[in-house]
């Protein structure tokens, strides 16, 4: 797989999840070159094939109060239903424990890395970041049109809102973030990498120049994140809505 991001690893990932904007950075430690997500500890692997496509799953240990919602068994369950063709050169799964810092300045759902290194080796990831169930959604009551979309979402995927004069606050609870993660923040980064799958490599073949395959990844990492998420969106959504249909989702956790 062809992926310019080796130069840059940190391109297009800020966007990516379902948090609310924020203009906060976390700093890379001096001495690593390793971005944020990468730094896991304490992690257990588990391999499996899917579709005869091999995914590695790796899953860091959990500091108190705080939890992996999903199963690496439900996410296999969601992905065996993921077309073939979507699944690409993708094949980590980070099951991470995010940082409390994080949390406050950068908290998401989850997001797509395009080239992710771990243990030496680099390939797309998924990363879905852990719940604290000590923590609270906590969104504006001026909102955007999308941001008014995603709190719809939410609360249809079971979070409960209490309102105050400025916000709109939720406890963190383990189901409902099931809910959101398996069966919509999965589906959407799969769809963020389709999107990349059809701008830069679906195109072209193995004996396209390079300098072509380039230029399209450059027009996608300069495309609007708006017209990112909508694609992601939309993928998630007609997936999700086959899902139910053939009543495959919702399932009890594996």
């Amino acid at each position: 797989m062809f992926n310019p991001t080796r130069r840059n690893r940190n391109i297009g990932t800020e966007n990516q999840g379902f948090g609310q904007n924020n203009k906060l950075k976390i700093s890379t430690p001096y001495g690593t070159l390793l971005s944020f997500y990468e730094r896991i500890e304490k992690y257990q692997k588990e391999i499996r094939i899917i579709n005869d496509h091999e995914f590695l799953f790796v899953v860091e240990e959990t500091r108190e109060n705080s939890m992996h919602s999903c199963s690496i068994n439900d996410l296999v369950k969601i992905i065996e239903h993921v077309p073939f063709e979507d699944y690409g050169d993708l094949k980590f799964i980070i099951l991470r424990q995010s940082k409390r810092k994080e949390e406050t300045i950068s908290s998401v759902w989850g997001r797509l890395v395009y080239s992710y290194e771990f243990e030496n080796e680099y390939f797309p990831a998924i990363i879905l970041d852990t719940i604290d169930l000590n923590k609270k959604l906590i969104w504006t009551r001026k909102q955007t049109v999308e941001e008014q979309k995603e709190f719809e979402r939410l609360k249809q995927d079971g979070h409960i809102f209490s309102e105050s004069k400025r916000e709109f606050i939720a406890e963190l609870k383990s189901a409902p973030s099931r809910n959101t993660q398996l069966y919509r923040t999965l589906l959407h980064e799969f769809g963020h990498y389709v999107h990349y799958l059809e701008v830069v490599e679906r195109p072209g073949n193995e004996d396209e120049e390079h300098e072509l395959k380039e230029a399209r990844d450059d027009f996608y990492f300069s495309l609007p994140k708006v017209e990112k998420e909508k694609f992601a969106h939309k993928y998630a959504d007609n997936l999700k809505g086959k899902l139910l249909q053939e009543k495959i989702i919702p399932f009890k956790s594996l």
